[in-house]
C-alpha cells in the first residue's frame, strides 16, 4: 500500500537531522526508500530508465520526468538507472545515456516518495572514496530514498579503457565496497587499500543510516556466502521459474547461515517485457524476458511472488507499444496487485 502523503513531516525532518559529519547508527531498514520497496512476504515493482520502448542502442529520453512521476503516483516502488560508461557497439545499449549519479540527483529532485536506485553501479571503475561521497550525497539529497545496486562489471572495452584487468574485478569490487563502508561508518579513522590510503581526512557527507542499502548484483565474482554476509539483498537476473525458485531457496539458506534466522535480506530480479495490446496474448520468450499480454504478466508476477521474489524491476526497452500506453496499463491493472509498501 502506497503512502497517502501522511508520512509525518516530523519523521522526515528527524531523519534529515542526522549530522552529515557524524556516522549514523540507524539501520538501513528504517530508510523510506527501503521501506517502500522491501518487506518480508511482499513483492513490489520497479522500473528501469529509460521508461521508453525503442530499437537500437539509443533512447530518445523524452518525457522521462512525466513518466517517473506517473510511476510514483501509480504505486511503483522504485526507479532505477544503469551504469553504462561507454557506447559499445558489441553491447548495444547505453541505458539512460546520462551519468547515473547525475541522473539520480535529477530524478530525486522531480519526485518525492518513490525509491531511486542503481541497477547497477560498476564499483571497480570508481575510486572508493569518490564512490562513498557520491552514494552518501544521493542518499541525503533524496531524503533516504537511494538503494545502491552494485556489480563487478562485464563489458571488456570498459575495463581496457580504465586500465584494469578483467580478471582482477572481483578483488577490486570487494575492496571498493569495504573502503566505501569504512568511509561511511567512521570519522577520521585511517585506512589503506591497494590503490591508496586515507589518513588525516574524512569523507563527508555521512549517509543517513549506518550503511547505504546495498544490493549485490549477480555474483559480482564473489562467493555466494560473501554476498549473503555483505549484501543487504541480492539483485539477480530472470530465470525459468523452477530455477529461480531454487535460487530463492539457496539465497534464503545462505542468509540464514551468515546473517541469522530472523534476518530478512530481499531477493530482487530484473524482467524485460514487451506488453502486447491483447490482454490474453500468450507469453513468448525473448532475451531475458517475455513478450506477453497483461493476463500472462499478472500470472508470471504472481508466480514470482509465490516463490519468494520480493521485487521485480521491469524494463520496457523491447516493447513495441508506446511506453506511455504500457505505463498506463501497468498502472491500472498490474501495479495495484503489487503496490509499493506503506512508509
Amino acid at each position: 500500500m502506497v503512502s497517502d502523503g501522511v508520512e509525518p513531516a516530523s519523521a522526515r525532518a528527524e531523519l534529515m537531522q542526522q549530522s552529515p559529519f557524524e556516522p549514523s547508527v540507524r539501520s538501513h531498514t528504517e530508510l523510506p526508500g527501503w521501506r517502500r520497496v522491501f518487506a518480508q512476504g511482499s513483492m513490489t515493482l520497479g522500473l528501469f530508465f529509460p521508461i521508453e520502448s525503442y530499437r537500437g542502442d539509443t533512447p530518445r529520453m523524452e518525457h522521462q520526468v512525466e513518466r517517473a512521476q506517473a510511476a510514483e503516483r501509480a504505486g511503483f516502488a522504485g526507479l532505477y538507472v544503469r551504469d553504462i560508461l561507454l557506447r559499445d557497439p558489441d553491447f548495444g545499449d547505453v541505458g539512460q545515456i546520462f551519468d547515473p549519479w547525475t541522473y539520480l540527483a535529477f530524478i530525486a529532485g522531480q519526485t518525492s516518495e518513490i525509491a531511486i536506485g542503481s541497477g547497477s553501479i560498476v564499483a571497480p571503475f570508481y575510486h572508493p572514496l569518490i564512490l562513498a561521497k557520491q552514494a552518501a550525497s544521493i542518499d541525503r539529497l533524496s531524503g533516504g530514498r537511494f538503494i545502491m545496486g552494485a556489480a563487478s562489471g562485464d563489458r571488456q572495452r570498459e575495463f581496457a579503457a580504465f586500465g584494469q584487468q578483467v580478471q582482477d574485478r572481483g578483488a577490486i569490487f570487494r575492496e571498493t565496497i569495504e573502503v566505501m563502508r569504512h568511509a561511511h561508518a567512521t570519522s577520521f579513522r585511517p585506512t589503506g587499500w591497494s590503490g591508496g590510503a586515507l589518513m588525516g581526512g574524512d569523507v563527508v557527507p555521512k549517509p543517513l543510516a549506518a550503511e547505504i542499502p546495498l544490493l549485490i548484483t549477480g555474483t559480482s565474482q564473489q562467493a555466494f556466502d560473501w554476498i549473503a554476509r555483505n549484501g543487504h539483498g541480492w539483485l539477480t537476473y530472470p530465470r525459468a521459474l523452477r530455477e529461480q525458485k531454487f535460487k530463492v531457496a539457496q539465497w534464503r539458506e545462505a542468509v540464514r547461515r551468515h546473517a541469522g534466522e530472523d534476518v530478512f535480506k530481499p531477493f530482487a530480479q530484473s524482467l524485460p517485457v514487451d506488453l502486447l495490446d491483447d490482454p490474453g496474448a500468450p507469453a513468448t520468450p525473448m532475451k531475458f524476458g517475455f513478450s506477453l499480454g497483461r493476463n500472462k504478466l499478472l500470472e508470471l508476477l504472481g508466480s514470482l511472488s509465490s516463490i519468494g521474489v520480493n521485487h521485480v524491476i521491469l524494463g520496457l526497452k523491447a516493447g513495441r507499444r508506446p511506453a506511455s500506453d504500457v505505463l498506463e496499463e501497468l498502472a491500472e491493472h498490474v501495479v495495484p496487485r503489487f503496490p509499493a509498501l506503506q512508509v
